[in-house]
Order: structure tokens, then C-alpha cells, then sequence
């Protein structure tokens, strides 16, 4: 059964080093929202007259959060038209919250979550200084705004609940303390390959 898997989570979290290392191992479309968007946002952000590598600000968030969502979802159920497994990542604060969104989505392709093998991997840190600590030390230029305007930036990273209509033992809560390492991996592959 094709696999549409998730790596949600905030900044710094570490999930897109996990998706990408799920990717390399076992394969399927790797979909982060950031690179998909990258070169959009940067000419709308531009066009508006402000910092071509913002993504977190008021204005981003209004000229280009959305349309980062529509491209890589799009990209993804494409994927899984063609039976192919879709590994898609991003926040999806907003998302998380609909029960119904997941489901909406799958529709747009006539598929459903009986017929798709949903995964959804919430990547998280337990700490605020860990998420400071880590997008600190990786030296994004895409990161200067959430360092520069931390207090507003830090309320993003409060862990949400999925609220998608799925079965809970498709939902993980992630803690991804520390640096990567085989044993993650193996805990990623014990919740992706369970039996339905």
C-alpha cells in the first residue's frame, strides 16, 4: 500500500533530517515544504518589497505560507496517484488542527485513508533552549528572523496535537533530543512498517 508519511513539527526540531535519512534508506518522494516554496517566497517577498529569505514574519505568512502548503501537498497526492509512496515535510500548524483536512486532501485524487497508508510524525525538542540551541548553531540565513524576533518566534514551538481522523497508533510523537543516530531510525521503522 503507497505510504503518504509525515514529518510535522517546528523549527529546529530536527525533522527534516529525519525524513531525509527515512528517504535515503527506504525511498518514495521527498517533499519538504521549505525547498518547494524556496524559490517563490523569495521572488514574492522580493516583489513586496521585503527580505527575500523571511519566513516567519507577518508578512510571509500572508503572502506565501499558504501557497507553500498547496504546492507541496499537491506534489505529494501526484505522487501517491501514481502509487507512489510520498514523504512530505513541514510544520502544518495550522492543519493539525482540522480533523477533516487530511481526508479534503486525499479526496482531491479519489483516495482515502483506507486506501493510503498515513503516517504522521510530530518531531519535537523538550525544551525551548534546545530549539534555540539548535537553530543557532545551523547557521540558516532563513533563521535570522526567528533569532532576531525570538520572544514572538518562540510561541511556535509549543508541541500541538494532530486532530486528522486516524487511527491514534498512526500518530507519533517524536522526541528528537541529541544528534541523529541509527537508533532513531530504527524507532522511525517500527512505527512506519507496523501493521495496520
Amino acid at each position: 500500500m503507497r505510504k503518504l508519511i509525515f514529518f510535522i513539527g517546528p523549527a529546529g526540531a530536527g525533522k527534516t533530517t529525519l525524513a531525509k535519512a527515512w528517504a535515503r534508506k527506504h525511498g518514495g518522494a521527498f517533499l519538504d515544504m521549505d525547498t518547494l516554496l524556496r524559490p517563490a517566497a523569495e521572488a514574492i517577498m522580493t516583489l513586496a518589497g521585503q527580505d527575500p529569505n523571511d519566513r516567519d514574519s507577518p508578512t510571509y505568512k500572508t503572502y506565501c505560507r499558504d501557497l507553500g502548503y498547496r504546492i507541496t501537498m499537491d506534489a505529494a497526492l501526484e505522487n501517491l496517484e501514481l502509487g507512489l509512496d510520498a514523504i512530505v515535510v513541514g510544520p502544518f500548524t495550522k492543519e493539525l488542527a482540522d480533523p477533516l483536512w487530511l481526508e479534503k486532501e486525499l479526496s482531491n485524487v479519489g483516495a482515502t485513508i483506507s486506501d493510503v497508508c498515513v503516517r504522521a510524525v510530530f518531531v519535537y525538542l523538550p525544551s525551548e533552549n534546545a530549539y534555540q540551541e539548535r537553530i543557532r548553531t545551523r547557521g540558516s540565513v532563513l533563521d535570522v528572523w526567528k533569532l532576531d524576533n525570538w520572544k514572538h518566534f518562540s510561541q511556535s514551538l509549543v508541541r500541538k496535537e494532530i486532530k486528522w481522523l486516524i487511527d491514534p497508533s498512526s500518530i507519533l510523537y517524536f522526541d528528537n533530543s541529541g544528534p541523529f543516530s541509527s537508533v532513531k531510525l530504527y524507532e522511525l521503522e517500527k512505527f512506519i512498517y507496523r501493521s495496520k
